[in-house]
């Protein structure tokens, strides 16, 4: 543990070059989210992981009540790399965790889908199935470039056609950022949203399911029930290595990059280098001597908040999906999940738990309003199949991926290369990623920590 200095980091900001790091410095790990824990367990020097609230997982915990477990929506851990699968896999004792293969359905025009939509055209009105094959001809007959820093709906356009994007893309995305995806960048969206071919396509207007394709076809999942026991898995490893290193309950205060200080706790901490997983908009709010263009650079970061329900009910899920997207503009959520089709251990014997993404995110839930359509969609019994229904609300959800996000997290990032400070993560880095990603950076931080 490196020396303790008990000035104010917030005292006198300056924009002068960063001291020189004694060796016997920690690293400073801010976040005991997935990515900070990772990036602890691999560290192999003095480290230090400071948390606010009193669990650690971040987003990637749960919350229990009358025996249900709800995560923080949807958290279904697909590992594509040997070294994440390997990395879960020693966490867990032999049959701890389940390999599960996706279910997933698309609510479009009163009728149950599978996923994904594009390739699964069958089942819909006749006149909506011939709308979206002749946009998909007319699409490959032009072959027009995809532009250069092209939106998200002209992305859709480009690959799928007009129809199916004015039929699925338009409204899912609409509702789920809140924002037209013409407003929107593409850049992110390469490996997430499932690109078929014409002749996929093509199969499953003609009644040819198309199952497995995406980057999520199977997903590992605790046997006992809530995303939460990977975090607490982690931290436990962490904690036998060195008791000192995970303080929950702290909250970080200022920064002082300069003179390498950061408040934990309301003392200051000097740090060898620092690795911040917080919200980057929260990490430059907190750095004193962060210059004007940094700060002007995090003024245009943009990110959408969620509000969501979990659903506790009497009896199973009645729909077998473990999620379903619901483009319907006059339905009030765009997103609904069910944890106990997933595992059996997130709901009281012949009960289920589901969580419900709502579309306004302002507004109190008109929760009856929605209990009535989760019915009417086949998401769950009847209404009064509902035991309890929680609001819950996240103000860090999705990043905005507008014509700004790439010159400001990049003026941001390379600003804070210069102090000895990393920003990583999924709202550290201000990206779009995905669990296996968390733990990934957290790897690569701990390399970068010891360079």
């Amino acid at each position: 543990m490196g020396a303790v200095d008990d000035r104010d980091p917030g005292a006198q900001p300056s924009a002068a070059a960063p001291d020189a790091a004694a060796p016997d410095e920690p690293l400073v790990i801010l976040g005991a989210g997935l990515t900070g824990l990772s990036t602890a367990l691999h560290h192999r020097g003095a480290a230090i992981v400071v948390e606010r609230e009193h669990r650690v997982g971040g987003k990637a915990a749960s919350d229990r009540r009358e025996g249900f477990t709800f995560d923080i929506t949807g958290h279904w851990l697909h590992l594509r790399q040997a070294r994440t699968r390997s990395l879960v896999h020693d966490l867990f004792a032999p049959g701890d965790l389940v390999e599960i293969e996706r279910r997933t359905g698309v609510y479009s025009h009163g009728t149950m889908l599978p996923y994904p939509f594009q390739a699964n055209l069958f089942g819909l009105p006749l006149p909506v199935v011939h709308e979206c094959l002749v946009g998909l001809f007319e699409a490959h007959r032009r072959g027009d470039p995809l532009p250069e820093r092209a939106s998200l709906q002209q992305f859709a356009e480009h690959r799928f056609g007009a129809g199916i994007a004015r039929h699925f893309f338009v409204p899912y995305n609409t509702k789920l950022w809140g924002v037209a995806p013409d407003r929107l960048s593409s850049a992110w969206v390469t490996r997430y949203i499932p690109v078929p071919e014409p002749a996929q396509i093509l199969a499953g207007a003609i009644g040819m399911v198309q199952e497995g394709i995406g980057y999520n076809a199977r997903f590992l999942y605790p046997r006992a029930g809530g995303i939460d026991h990977l975090a607490t898995a982690m931290a436990a490893r962490l904690v036998a290595r060195d008791a000192s290193a995970l303080r929950l309950g702290t909250e970080v205060g200022a920064i002082d990059s300069a003179r390498r200080v950061v408040e934990c706790g309301g003392r200051a901490q000097r740090y060898r280098r620092l690795i911040s997983t917080l919200p980057l908009p929260e990490l430059i709010d907190r750095i004193v001597d962060a210059p004007p263009e940094v700060r002007e650079a995090r003024a245009a970061l943009q990110w959408i908040r969620w509000r969501y329900l979990n659903v506790a009910t009497r009896t199973p899920t009645p729909r077998p999906e473990h999620w379903i997207y619901v483009p319907e503009p006059q339905l009030p959520f765009f997103r609904v999940g069910s944890f106990s089709n997933a595992s059996p251990a997130m709901a009281p014997p012949g009960c289920g738990a589901l969580y419900v993404e709502l579309t306004d995110r302002e507004r109190a839930p008109d929760e009856p309003a929605i209990v009535a359509a989760l019915a009417a969609m086949g998401a769950i019994t009847s209404p009064g199949d509902v035991r309890f229904v929680e609001q819950r609300d996240i103000e860090y959800a999705y990043v905005v991926f507008d014509d700004a996000h790439a010159g400001a997290t990049a003026t941001i990032h390379a600003w804070l290369a210069t102090r000895g400070i990393r920003s990583c993560g999924r709202y550290g880095a201000w990206v779009y990623s995905a669990m296996e990603d968390a733990l990934l950076d957290g790897m690569e931080a701990a390399a970068w920590a010891e360079a």
